[in-house]
């Protein structure tokens, strides 16, 4: 698939030789001749938008990529804009090939400033979190969290400037679920990927008391142990919401202290384990972000680190494409099986996978499910598939991995920092306002205006590519160098405005009794 933008109109972008349609830089009226193309522009295309290059027939297939991105469900002439309107799903055949491209990349090295705890891990910030067991105990997790707001009480960390912050991390499940079902299961894989996670010094786990999801199973099944980094107490136990509170705050400022000895020493990038997301994607996120983060994914994995790619129904209609690369087969039917699995879910909550574009996404120009999934895949750069993981699963393979996550954002992150990310990098074409304590976020824009026009939640501008102003590769650097930078400490948009603790939302999948 052929990511680098190329054409010989400098008002349309065309992605590969094999395509019928191609995108345009900037907005295109009527009449506009294209000669390079040899057409005549015959409707307004906003920018980022798809025009036909040549006249299709109903039910004939439309590429972008070089691969299919859906069929004509009326007759489609050349210069005629291609979007919802004229363009439909339709099934047709995936070669997976097993392993068929799979390469030897050349190792490199690389170094972060990172934070070694004890036991040998390596993070890249140092909170104290708080967990909550159940939504009934979020309000009493959020004030223990707010007495130590650095933005509303500056003196109560004066002291402990190694230590990030005090974060809660609550959700609203955790009661009236089967107890032994996949829901319950799924939301204590979860919790317990972030008590462990490294990127928090200490942890305090907050319950009721009476919830489904008692926090002695919840360690038990999980394989943890309360010590004095994990501490856990309920408000049923304690006596009630202020007494809970006050001793929240207590122990947090009993850990404070030795939270603050930590200091950061140069570690190899192997140490690194990037979350891959897109939200807010527009016409460009193919062309532009998605395939400099890929060439940056690519550095990263030469360097030994990690790159967690997710968002299983924003691959669906690609997944060949990562099937290819697989090292083995059985990896390649671990992913397959992730698609089925989607499939057969969707089939039985009567959805459908083509949801997925959001509205956002069709007014950036993109159409389908499959032109997303082909446009979404680039952020996996050509490096090999190691392994595929179900959700919240502890990442332990080193490379390119997949994640079984939905397309949701939040939820999507939320699963890949549980697996053990500590670092997220998310591509953006409408302009997306997220953070995902304890790991750091940083903000790839994928088009000038959104990087000018919203350019205090944006770290990265990759819109230059499209006008040639700059390269895939160049832009893969600077954001691997970004990565180590952040990694390293230095903070990132979404940080500097406080994003991170409201947007913890584990998956929910099962039924609520």
């Amino acid at each position: 698939m052929q990511l680098i933008a190329k054409s010989g109109d400098p008002a349309v972008i065309r992605l590969n030789p094999l395509d019928n349609v191609v995108i345009a830089r900037q907005a295109l009226l009527p009449g506009v001749r294209l000669d390079a193309e040899a057409i005549t522009v015959r409707q307004p295309i906003p920018s980022g938008h798809k025009l036909a290059t040549e006249p299709v027939a109903q039910g004939q297939p439309l590429r972008r990529y070089g691969q299919i991105i859906g069929f004509a469900s009326q007759a489609i002439d050349a210069g005629d804009h291609v979007h919802v309107h004229n363009v439909q799903m339709g099934d047709f055949a995936r070669d997976y090939a097993f392993g068929v491209d799979t390469r030897s990349l050349p190792g490199s090295a690389a170094q972060f400033q990172g934070i070694v705890r004890a036991d040998g891990r390596v993070a890249t910030r140092n909170y104290i979190g708080i967990l909550t067991s159940v939504n009934c105990s979020a309000t009493v997790a959020r004030a223990v969290a707010d007495h130590f707001r650095r933005d509303i009480h500056p003196e109560v960390l004066a002291d402990y400037p190694n230590v990030d912050g005090v974060v809660a991390l609550s959700h609203s499940a955790g009661c009236a679920v089967d107890p032994s079902g996949e829901a319950l299961g799924l939301l204590r894989r979860t919790l317990a990927g972030y008590a462990v996670h490294p990127n928090f010094a200490a942890v305090l786990i907050i319950g009721l008391g009476c919830e489904t999801n008692q926090i002695e199973t919840l360690l038990e099944t999980q394989g943890l142990q309360a010590s004095a980094q994990l501490r856990a107490f309920t408000i049923q136990g304690i006596g009630g919401t202020s007494k809970t509170i006050a001793a929240g705050i207590a122990q947090v400022k009993a850990l404070l202290a030795e939270a603050n000895q930590v200091r950061r020493q140069p570690v190899s990038a192997r140490h690194l384990v990037v979350g891959l997301q897109c939200g807010g994607s527009d016409g460009y996120s193919g062309i532009t972000a998605n395939p400099a983060l890929g060439n940056a994914v690519d550095r990263l994995v030469a360097a030994g680190g990690t790159a967690i790619l997710s968002e299983t129904p924003e691959i669906y209609g690609a997944e060949h494409l990562l099937t290819r690369r697989a090292v083995s087969r059985e990896v390649g039917e671990k992913l397959v099986a992730r698609i089925r699995w989607w499939e057969d879910y969707c089939q039985r909550m009567n959805a459908e996978l083509n949801n997925n574009p959001s509205a956002g996404n069709k007014a950036g120009g993109l159409t389908t499910i499959l032109e997303k999934s082909l446009g979404a895949v680039a952020k996996a750069g050509s490096s090999n598939l190691v392994d595929v993981y179900q959700y919240a699963q502890a990442v332990r393979a080193q490379g390119l991995v997949f994640m079984d996550t939905p397309g949701y954002d939040p939820v999507s992150a939320t699963g890949q920092v549980a697996g053990g990310a500590n670092l997220i990098a998310f591509t953006t074409g409408r302009g997306s306002a997220y953070g995902c304590a304890p790991a750091p976020s940083i903000k790839l824009a994928t088009n000038n205006r959104v990087f000018e026009h919203q350019q205090e939640d944006m770290d990265v501008n990759c819109g230059g590519i499209a006008d040639g102003s700059t390269s895939i590769e160049e832009r893969g650097a600077f954001i691997f160098e970004q990565m180590l930078r952040i990694a390293s400490g230095e903070r990132s948009k979404s940080e500097q405005h406080g994003y991170g603790q409201n947007e913890f939302v584990p998956w929910q999948i099962g039924a609520v009794t």
